[in-house]
């Protein structure tokens, strides 16, 4: 209990708040935003192109597509960010780069994001979500029926353009909710990149806290930030799964706002009205059914 009060009366709410707005802060958020659009972006056309290359006739690129999973899917995503990171230096390249202070040009605080983290950070993260993607394009394309790609070929059309306007825009119904699960993982993954000196949020968290000795502090303001933006793009990902999947709803539910649908209250989940000649919540007789 003493050792309770003692941290009660240690940590201060009121640096929280107000550390929520600091300049860095705001710069490591916009920085999280950016590189998780950016890698999950790039891992999803990795993911595509793999799933293309495990169906190629050639032996030699669906071997290296299992490979790539294999290895990807099989190691620690840290090492591998370390791993790219640390192998700047014998490309020849960590030097440039570090000295390239394009962010500070654009006006973020300089000599506190360098352009190398970031590479380094945003290629590991992509590489790694391309090998999930890849599940899951595979999950969504395969569920589609396969006479879909036959009727697009009777029409002359080609395998490309059958699988274009055919079939991936079915597949999205199934591939959109977990492509957004992992966008909502990516939003949080990018923490891992504050090991290699680039100042994300969290990153700019422990920048600023540590010094200080105010480390707890700036972490549970970080904490509410990735709070919100996981919040934000949860609410997004529910309006973009409504409207993929809006063909697929009760018609007497296509009007009804989605706590309504969750809750089951409101006027768009009542009884439908009943057919005129019948009693309301009573299935109507039809002639010759002995069931």
């Amino acid at each position: 209990m003493n050792q309770i009060l003692a941290f009660y009366h240690h940590f201060d709410w009121g640096i929280v708040l107000p550390s929520l707005f600091k300049p860095l802060i705001i710069q490591g958020l916009i920085f999280t935003v950016l590189i998780s659009v950016i890698s999950q972006f790039a891992g999803t056309v990795i993911g595509l192109v793999l799933y293309f290359l495990r169906r190629s006739r050639f032996a030699p690129m669906r071997f290296f597509a299992d490979a790539y999973i294999w290895f990807y899917r099989g190691t620690p995503l840290l090492v591998q960010i370390l791993f790219l990171y640390l192998a700047l230096p014998y490309l020849g390249i960590a030097v440039p780069l570090r000295n390239f202070d394009f962010f500070g040009a654009i006006g973020f605080t300089p000599e506190l994001f360098f352009l190398d983290s970031f590479l380094a950070g945003v290629v590991a993260l992509s590489l790694n979500e391309g090998a999930y993607m890849s599940e899951i394009v595979r999950a969504g394309i395969d569920s589609m029926d396969i006479g879909q790609m036959e009727a697009a070929r009777s029409l002359g059309m080609t395998y490309a353009q059958g699988m274009r306007r055919i079939v991936l825009p079915q597949a999205m119904r199934v591939i959109v909710p977990p492509l957004g699960n992992e966008f909502n993982n990516m939003l949080k993954t990018t923490a891992l990149i504050s090991d290699i000196s680039f100042y994300e949020l969290l990153g700019a968290a422990k920048q600023l806290g540590n010094p200080s000795f105010r480390g707890l502090e700036l972490l549970v303001s970080a904490s509410i930030w990735y709070l919100v933006l996981t919040t934000v793009w949860g609410f997004i990902q529910s309006v973009i799964e409504r409207r993929l999947g809006a063909s697929s709803l009760d018609p007497a539910l296509r009007n009804t706002r989605w706590w309504e649908r969750l809750m089951g209250i409101g006027r768009g989940v009542e009884t439908a009205p009943a057919i005129p000649g019948t009693v309301a919540g009573v299935p109507p007789v039809i002639q010759g059914d002995r069931r």
